[in-house]
């Protein structure tokens, strides 16, 4: 059975995406089809990449023990959903962060987005989309575009609209296929 994992990638204080990837991940977890588990960017700390070797050239061993452990847990993963929100028209910086300690660890998986914004984080998956080519990452074209006008209520409570399940769905659903042929 692959191994998904829901990635959030939001580290802010009272951030909606923890609320978002529980659903991403309860949802996942009916299915069946795969072993999902959500993947928080903030419970490993990363410092900022200030190392001058690429991590391409490190053979997945990194001198601080928060960037393995991230390492570990990425590689074990057969294909991710990234949670991502979309701050200022682009992608989350402490989550980009987090990638860039990363390279080969991605090669050829899978991956899907459920993006969050005012109009759905639609240039930050864009954005991701084009990140993640650098590794021949199989993306997935079914998205979601959850926007803070109809899925969310009062800026704090997520409450997702009836049709973003099946549109999860189709993620789950590609993503899982994607990864199953690697």
């Amino acid at each position: 059975m692959v191994k998904i994992g829901i990635v959030l990638g939001s580290i802010r204080e009272g951030r909606l995406g923890e609320q978002v990837a529980a659903w991403a991940l309860e949802q996942a977890r009916t299915r069946g089809n795969a072993e999902y588990s959500l993947v928080d960017v903030k419970s490993f700390d990363l410092p900022f990449v200030t190392d001058p070797v690429p991590s391409a050239m490190k053979n997945k061993q990194y001198g601080d023990e928060r960037v393995q452990r991230w390492s570990d847990t990425i590689d074990a993963l057969d294909g991710y959903v990234f949670v991502t929100p979309e701050y200022d028209h682009g992608v989350p910086g402490a989550f980009k962060n987090a990638i860039d300690h990363l390279s080969p660890e991605f090669f050829g998986k899978a991956i899907g987005f459920v993006g969050y914004s005012g109009d759905g984080a639609i240039r930050a998956t864009e954005q991701w989309r084009t990140i993640v080519a650098l590794w021949g990452m199989r993306v997935v074209a079914p998205e979601v575009h959850l926007t803070f006008f109809t899925d969310v209520k009062d800026m704090r409570e997520f409450a997702p609209a009836g049709f973003r399940t099946g549109e999860l769905a189709k993620v789950l659903d590609a993503v899982v296929a994607a990864a199953s042929e690697r």
